[in-house]
Parts: structure tokens; sequence; C-alpha cells
């Protein structure tokens, strides 16, 4: 029998600890729906309370200049491939069932993935508009995530309700019968049972909420819970955006509950701006105002979003940053936190914001694009139609050669006339001029 001694014992006792220092972080990413920046107190709302979302950005980082696409769409095929949409766009609620997805990656590498939540990725239309999608699009089946439990998983007719008595699709089984259940309360049940499940492994869990997309029913805590359900009214708007911090809140003290802060990059972002509907009373340094939401615009109130990111130990909290950050850039920043190659000979425009988290040395974008085109070869009205840009921090750049300078007109009504621009304002034409022109005119493939 071979004798053990106690130099082999102390390194048996030391191994599971070097295990877990060299084990890779988890991730948890976290999506809002309809969410502006406006919405959050962090940010400088007046009208809402969001203690939790507060906290959040206190203990990480919290940019002041995210990006989306203007629709919610758009923006979550561009953060599930970190591609613009000018490569892989299709059509309003579908994803290509050919595309690759961060499911597909991290599963790949050894991830154990779910998703929760909101999915409209497959066949969004109504038989009667654009026939040539219906019953196409990627089923959550194929999304490369080993779990998923997901609203509107099929045809919009059968999507059923997201928030009160909801509809959801979970590892292949229907559920229509959860009378006085919530929506995002499924979801956030469902992925924190996953975490749970899966503490001892790495793990990848995207969370696309639900909250706070229209129609604006009351919350289980909302007065009108009990009396008026499925309602749609503007005013439940407020218990909406609460509701929503609330449920945030549970599903981060779920991964410090199982000890797995340390251990765990958290991610948080929007997909677009607030809807028309919504009017926020908001303060920032130049003063107090109301921003009414732009959800489908292209200015910033249809394309500023809360952005923040906490690793408990790795990044310092409590900062603030002014750099850009586009929906593109949440692939590279996952794939480079968890040491994940980018896929050989798949694309990817996004740029990793890991150093920015680290507090280390780092060269921020100098600008973010955009191709939003969410009804192609069908857009019509003026909200539909193709529209391509870049900006900078302050000047915003259309394809059509109007320039802006955002923090002087924010909702764009006074285009910089050519010729007559300070040098600045020349410098950020001609740059931005040459993004757009070195971007595709449409994806390959565009049926418009």
């Amino acid at each position: 029998m071979t004798s053990v001694t106690r130099r082999d014992l102390l390194k048996l006792a030391a191994a599971p600890l070097a295990a877990a220092q060299k084990r890779r972080p988890n991730v948890l990413m976290i999506l809002s729906d309809d969410l502006g920046f406006e919405c959050l107190s962090s940010y400088g709302s007046l009208s809402y309370r969001t203690p939790n979302l507060d906290r959040f950005a206190s203990q990480g980082v919290r940019f002041t200049h995210g990006y989306a696409q203007p629709l919610c769409t758009p923006t979550r095929v561009q953060l599930m491939t970190g591609q613009y949409n000018d490569r892989n766009w299709k059509a309003f609620g579908v994803m290509d069932p050919k595309e690759k997805t961060f499911g597909h990656w991290m599963s790949a590498a050894g991830y154990r993935t779910a998703i929760a939540g909101k999915w409209q990725m497959y066949s969004y239309n109504p038989p009667d508009f654009e026939p040539e999608w219906r019953g196409k699009g990627q089923r959550p089946e194929d999304a490369g995530f080993h779990e998923y439990s997901l609203w509107h998983a099929f045809e919009t007719e059968d999507k059923g309700s997201r928030y009160g008595d909801p509809t959801w699709y979970e590892n292949g089984k229907l559920h229509k019968d959860a009378k006085g259940k919530y929506g995002d309360d499924v979801s956030a049940e469902f992925l924190m049972k996953f975490m749970e499940n899966n503490r001892t492994q790495p793990f990848f869990a995207y969370f696309p909420m639900a909250l706070t997309h229209g129609p604006y029913h009351p919350s289980p805590r909302g007065a009108k819970w009990n009396t008026a359900r499925l309602k749609n009214d503007p005013a439940n708007f407020k218990d909406m955006v609460e509701y929503m911090d609330d449920v945030i809140g549970r599903v981060v003290r779920k991964v410090d509950d199982l000890g797995l802060g340390e251990n765990t990059l958290i991610l948080y972002f929007s997909d677009n701006g607030t809807g028309k509907e919504i009017r926020t009373q908001f303060r920032d340094e130049r003063g107090e105002r109301v921003i009414r939401g732009g959800k489908g615009l292209t200015t910033d109130a249809g394309t500023r979003v809360p952005c923040m990111a906490r690793w408990t130990g790795t990044v310092p909290g409590g900062r603030v940053l002014d750099h850009l950050i586009d929906s593109s850039d949440f692939w590279p920043t996952i794939a480079g936190a968890c040491g994940v190659a980018q896929p050989k000979g798949v694309p990817c425009d996004g740029r990793s914001f890991v150093p920015q988290l680290m507090g280390q040395r780092a060269k921020p974008r100098d600008w973010t694009y955009c191709h939003y085109d969410p009804r192609p070869g069908h857009g019509k009205e003026a909200y539909t139609k193709l529209v391509r840009y870049a900006r900078t921090q302050r000047y915003k750049l259309y394809d059509d050669g109007r320039l802006f300078d955002i923090p002087a007109d924010e909702l764009e009504q006074r285009p910089i006339a050519a010729g007559s621009e300070p040098k600045e304002a020349v410098a950020a034409r001609k740059m931005l001029r040459a993004v757009i022109e070195s971007r595709p005119k449409r994806p390959a493939g565009h049926v418009g």
C-alpha cells in the first residue's frame, strides 16, 4: 500500500481551492425591454424608484453612453451575435436559422447555458404581412442553450400574455394554464434555479426580460392586479419599472446568496428607448426636464439606454464612465472575460470593454454605427425605412449627409450645414462618412 504523507494531504486539501481559483467566471446577462436611460434613478430619473439597479451601479461600473438599436429585435440580434445588422438582419422578429449565437459559442466552450424571458426570433408576423417569413426563423431549441423558458416562441397569434396569466415555452413544453402567475417572475425563478443547480460549474445565463414593454399592465404589486390584470394603461408604467427593478434585485441577490458574486460577471443593458406614450421627469447636469420616450426613433430618446456591469472583487466599483458602448460589444466582452476565442471565419463588429471594466488603460470606441432596417423590403413609412448613421459622443452623421451636434440638439431638429461647421465638426463628418462608406449596404440574402 502506498503511504500518504502530510505534504500529500496538504496538496489534496489545496486542490479544490486551486481548481476554484482557475475556474472560468460565470456570466449573467440581463436585458430590459423598452427602457431608456432616463428611467433609472442612478441616471437621473425623478419619476421612478430603482434601488436595486442603483445599488448594482454603485457596486460596479455605470456607462453613460450606451447605445442600442431603436427597436427590440434588431438590438437582440446584434447582442447575441456581435454583428451589426447590415451583416445578418433578415426581417423583424426573425433570427436567421443558420446564425450562431453566444449560446452556441458558450456551450461549445464548455459552459452550461440557459435563456429565460422573451424570444420573438421565430415567425413574428401574422399570415397577411411579410408572408415570405411566415414559419421561418430560429426556434429556441436551436439557439445553442441547454435550457430555456421563453415567451413568444411561436407565431405572433399564439404568443399569449407576457405578464399576468402568462404563456411560456419551457424545455419543449408549452404552458398556458398559469393563472395568477407573472411572466418575469416565471423567467427569474427559472434562471435562479438554473444557477443554483449549476453553481459548481461555469454557466452562462441570459435574461432578456419582457418588462417594461407594452402593453402596460399592472404587476403583482400594482393596485390594479386583482381588478384589471390584463388592461393596458400607460399609468402602470411606474409600477412596471419598479417591479422590473425588484425582479433584477432578486436575481442578483441569488448570485450573492449562492456565494458566486466574486466569480460572476453580471451585465445589464436595455434593447431600445422607452415607448412614446411615456413621459419621464429627469434631472442631470443640464437641469431638470421631461423626456418623452422615443422607441422606434434614431434619436437618443430611442437609442440611448442604461448600461452597467458588476463583478465583485474583480471590477472596481463605484465608477461612472462616459465611453461609447453599443449592443454589438457584449459578445466580445463576454468572450474576453471568459477566455473564449472568437469563432474562426465569423465576423465580429463589437469591441470588448473588459479593459474598462478592470480599470485598465483602454482605448474606447471613437464611434458607433447603426444600420436600422426594421421591415426590409416593406419600409413604406418613415419609421420603417432603412436608416444608416455613425456617431461619436457629440456628433452624429446620417448617410444622407445630415450632421447633428447631439448635446446641443437632442431631438435632431437643426442639421449643421456643410461648409459652416466648426473644425471639430468637419473632422467628425469626414471620419463618420468613412465609417458609413466602409459598411455593407445590405445584408447577404436581403429580400428588399
